[in-house]
C-alpha cells in the first residue's frame, strides 16, 4: 500500500485530531462478521449491553434472537476487549495528545469512519478528556469506549480484521518479553541530570540546491563552554523539531552543538496543507531528500553560515532521530535502502509482520533504490522507533560506517518491537557482526511518549542519548536508566544463540 493509497480512514482521523471546535460523537457501527458477506448496523449505546441490543430494533437485533443470544454475547466480549493503549500519564511528554494519537491510529488499523472527509467537527481537548476520563475509571480503555468517542456519523468494523490486527500485534510486542525477562533495567544516574552550561535557542533557515524552498533549522547551542562537538537531530513524518527540543537541551547543558532540521516535505505543514487538500502525501523522493538536508547542514556548519562555536567539529557528527527520522539517520550512517523487499511484500496484508508503518515503507517502493546516502561524516547515530524491515534487505548494514544504537518500545504498535527492532538488530548480526551496535528496549515506551518536547525536561531517553555519544558511540554498563520507563540493553541475549552455533 503507499502512502499516495493512505486509508481514507487514517487520514480522517488526522484531520479530526487536528480540529478545535467541539466533538459530534459516532451514533451507529456497522458490524462486520466474520464468514458472512452482510453488513449489520446498531446503535452505539447499545455496545456494551447485549440485551439492550436484543431488545432494540438494529439490524443485528434479529440475527441475535436469531441465535439465542450467542451473536450479542460475542459482540460484547469483541467490544470490551482491552486495547493496547499506553495510558499511563507518562505519555503526555509528547506534544499534543499521546492517547489520543494512539486511539486514533489503532482504531485506522481495523476499521472505517464515514463522515470525517469534511471538516473535522472533533475538538482534541474533547477527545482526550472522553478518554482519559474513562481511562482513570476503568484503568483500560476498550473498543467501544474508543468508538464512543470518536467523532463522525458512523463507523464501520471488521470483527475478524480487528481480532487478527490484535492478536498480530500481540505477538510482534511478544517478542519482548524474554529478552526484558533475561536482562536487568539500567539505573538512572547522573547522566539525566542538566549539566552546567547555559546554552541558547536561536533559529534561521538556509538555501538549499535540492530544495526549492529555504531549510529552517533551530539551533541550540551552548553560551560557552562548547566541547566541539555536533549533533543533528531529525524529526518523523508530520513533526517538527519542537517535538526534540528537550534532547537538544539536556545535550546543550552538557556542551553539544545541536541541530534539529524542518524537513520541509514531511513536517507538521506539509501535513496541515495535506489534509486541507492543498498538497498531496509526501513523495517517495523525500526518501532521499531527507538525508540531503542534513548533510545541507553539516556543509552549512562546516563552512560558517550557521554561525556556530568556534572548534565545533564537523568531520564527526552525532545524529538522532525518530521514527521516519531513525530511518534518516540509519541511510546516513551507510545502512543502503533497497525495493527488494518492498516489492516481495508490500501487497501481502496477511504478513505475520504487517503493521501500520509498512504504509510509509511502501510507499518508498521507486526510490529505494536510489536512496543510498550514506554521509561519512555522520559517525554515530542513535535511531528510536524506526520503520526499516521492508526498506533495509538484509545484508543492507554491510556498508555501514557509523556505529547505531537502536531503541524501541516495548507498546509501540506503531512501528512494533518484534519485527522493525528485534528482527533487523538480529540479522544485522548474523550478516555483519553486531560489533557495538547496540538494541535498548524501554519498557512501556509507545511510538508517542518517547518524543521529548522542551517541556519535558525528565525526557526518558535524555540519560541514554547522552550516554552513548559521552563514550563515543559505546554504551557503558549502567547509569542511563529512567526511573518511570525501564530500559534494558537487549543486544547481548539477542545474539548469544548466534553466537554460540
Amino acid at each position: 500500500m503507499q502512502l499516495r493509497r493512505v486509508p481514507r480512514l487514517l487520514a480522517a482521523l488526522l484531520l479530526a485530531a487536528l480540529a478545535v471546535e467541539p466533538a459530534r460523537a459516532l451514533e451507529t457501527i456497522r458490524i462486520k462478521l466474520p464468514m458472512m458477506q452482510e453488513t449489520f448496523s446498531l446503535k452505539v449505546s447499545d455496545l456494551r449491553d447485549p440485551r439492550a441490543m436484543a431488545a432494540g430494533s438494529s439490524d443485528l437485533a434479529e440475527l441475535d434472537r436469531a441465535t439465542n443470544g450467542a451473536i450479542g454475547r460475542e459482540l460484547a466480549s469483541f467490544m470490551d476487549s482491552a486495547l493496547p493503549l499506553q495510558l499511563a500519564s507518562l505519555a503526555r511528554v509528547a506534544q499534543g495528545s499521546s492517547l489520543v494519537d494512539q486511539a486514533l491510529l489503532l482504531i485506522a488499523a481495523f476499521g472505517d469512519v464515514d463522515g470525517l472527509s469534511a471538516p473535522p467537527t472533533v475538538g482534541r481537548d474533547e477527545l482526550e478528556q472522553a478518554l482519559r476520563q474513562t481511562a482513570a475509571h476503568q484503568g483500560r480503555l476498550s473498543l467501544a469506549d474508543v468508538l464512543a468517542a470518536v467523532p463522525g456519523k458512523t463507523a464501520t468494523v471488521d470483527l475478524s480484521r480487528f481480532l487478527a490486527a490484535l492478536r498480530r500485534l500481540q505477538r510482534q510486542q511478544a517478542e519482548a518479553l524474554p529478552l526484558l525477562a533475561s536482562t536487568a533495567p539500567a539505573r538512572d544516574d547522573q547522566l539525566s541530570i542538566p549539566g552546567p552550561r547555559p546554552y541558547r535557542r536561536r533559529t534561521q533557515t538556509l538555501a538549499v540546491s535540492h530544495r526549492t524552498v529555504p531549510l529552517p533549522v533551530v539551533v541550540i547551542e551552548p553560551s560557552s563552554g562548547a566541547n566541539g562537538q555536533l549533533v543533528v537531530i531529525s524529526h518523523g513524518l508530520w513533526d517538527s523539531p519542537l517535538s526534540f527540543e528537550a534532547w537538544a537541551n539536556h545535550l546543550a547543558s552538557h556542551g553539544y552543538t545541536v541541530l534539529l532540521p524542518e524537513h520541509p516535505g514531511s513536517d507538521a505543514a506539509q501535513q496541515h496543507a495535506m489534509l486541507s487538500g492543498k498538497t498531496p502525501p509526501p513523495g517517495p523522493d523525500e526518501l532521499k531528500l531527507r538525508p540531503r538536508d542534513i548533510s545541507a547542514l553539516i556543509d552549512a556548519a562546516a563552512d560558517g553560515r550557521l554561525g556556530l562555536p568556534p572548534g565545533v567539529d564537523t568531520s564527526r557528527v552525532l545524529a538522532v532521530g525518530h521514527s521516519w527520522g531513525a530511518t534518516t539517520v540509519l541511510q546516513l550512517a551507510g545502512v543502503t535502502p533497497s525495493s527488494e523487499r518492498l516489492r516481495e511484500t508490500c501487497n501481502n496484508l496477511e504478513d505475520s509482520s504487517h503493521n501500520l508503518s509498512w504504509v510509509l515503507q511502501c510507499s518508498f517502493l521507486t526510490a529505494a533504490d536510489q536512496a543510498g546516502l550514506a554521509d561519512r561524516r555522520v559517525q554515530s547515530v542513535v535511531a528510536v522507533s524506526p520503520p526499516m524491515r521492508l526498506l533495509f534487505a538484509p545484508g543492507a548494514a554491510r556498508a555501514m560506517h557509523g556505529t547505531v544504537l537502536l531503541v524501541s518500545g516495548t507498546r509501540d504498535w506503531v512501528v512494533p518491537v518484534g519485527p522493525e527492532a528485534i528482527d533487523p538488530m538480529r540479522k544485522l548480526a548474523a550478516n555483519t557482526g553486531i560489533g557495538r551496535n547496540r538494541l535498548v528496549l524501554v519498557e512501556g515506551g509507545d511510538h508517542f511518549n518517547l518524543r521529548a518536547p522542551a517541556a519535558s525536561a525528565d525526557s526518558p531517553l535524555n540519560a541514554l542519548i547522552l550516554a552513548w555519544f559521552a563514550s563515543g558511540g559505546a554504551l557503558p554498563t549502567d547509569g542511563w536508566g529512567h526511573k518511570a520507563m525501564p530500559l534494558r540493553d537487549v543486544t547481548a541475549p539477542l545474539i548469544q544463540p548466534l553466537v554460540s552455533r
